[in-house]
């Protein structure tokens, strides 16, 4: 019996990630909002606490934002605990945002090695794979190169991963600024990472300066001078940069300044709580999607 899903071989290949998303970006800003299906919320929308609520919730963010705004991120982890059930519904979710025209990214943060990050990339990164979006969220800490498997299917099928860098929660410097052996700082050798990795990709297309690469970096926009002091250099990713934090969230134009310098124009600012709490109304919703369009837009030019 010969499988149901297509091979990246057969099936038709899409744009790379990075030309999708920089287009999505100019049409509708830049602002990825976050599906996160919370209990809190679920209650606030008058919802049960089960699979019919999630579906309920999640659907109807997609129905008010999709084809509205860049990018869609569902959080992975607030399907799984529904058990498979909530797993189908983060399946209906990806599905109906792709019928409206609406780039997904997983927010799954995998990281493993070798056949088993083999199988999180078919999982997600596979055309034809129910859970497969436009981009993956992945953590690099097992070593950049555990992420190969991943990296390489999503070349091969036009899809796009966002790597775990320079993160807002304390806990992420006890890793992320610790030094190597050569001194360079674990958060600069994961940008420089995938500044090689969007090189190659940029100029396979022809593209030696401007284009946004594939391989985007996870940054949180109230970081400070993280950055800088570990020495990673955001713009030479020629990546996206998805940011949470960015506008009524935290973070205005002094602090993005601070934070991206150079690479404002490569960030995605993801917003979850800040606009799911305008719901379940679908008009409250797109409005406050719109808002915090603005409000990232603005700061980021500023």
């Amino acid at each position: 019996m010969t499988s149901s899903l297509p091979s990246a071989a057969t099936a038709a290949r899409p744009a790379p990630f990075g030309e999708r998303l920089a287009a999505a970006m100019a049409a509708h800003g830049p602002l990825c909002a976050g599906i996160d299906p919370h209990p809190g919320l679920l209650t606030a929308w008058g919802l049960s606490d089960d699979v019919e609520g999630l579906r309920s919730f999640a659907l109807t963010v997609v129905d008010a934002l999709g084809g509205r705004v860049a990018a869609l991120k569902p959080q992975s982890a607030l399907f799984e605990r529904h058990g498979s059930a909530g797993v189908a519904v983060l399946e209906e979710v990806i599905a109906a945002a792709r019928a409206a025209g609406t780039l997904t990214i997983v927010d799954a943060k995998r990281g493993d090695i070798g056949s088993t990050m083999a199988g999180y990339a078919q999982a997600y990164l596979q055309e034809g794979s129910p859970l497969a979006g436009d981009a993956l969220t992945v953590s690099p800490y097992l070593g950049f190169g555990s992420l190969q498997p991943a990296i390489d299917l999503a070349a091969a099928n036009g899809r796009g991963l966002f790597a775990l860098c320079l993160t807002s929660n304390p806990e992420g410097a006890q890793v992320q600024h610790a030094r190597t052996e050569s001194g360079e700082s674990v958060a600069a050798l994961i940008a420089r990472e995938a500044a090689a990795a969007n090189a190659a990709e940029l100029s396979a297309q022809g593209l030696t300066a401007g284009g946004l690469g594939s391989l985007g970096l996870v940054v949180g926009a109230t970081i400070g001078d993280a950055a800088r002091t570990t020495g990673v250099d955001l713009a030479a990713v020629r990546g996206p940069l998805l940011a949470p934090g960015v506008g009524a969230q935290g973070a205005g134009p002094a602090e993005l300044a601070e934070v991206f310098g150079d690479a404002r124009e490569q960030v995605l600012a993801s917003s979850s709580r800040g606009v799911l709490g305008a719901g379940p109304d679908v008009r409250a919703l797109l409005a406050a999607a719109r808002r915090a369009a603005d409000d990232a837009a603005q700061a980021l030019r500023a």
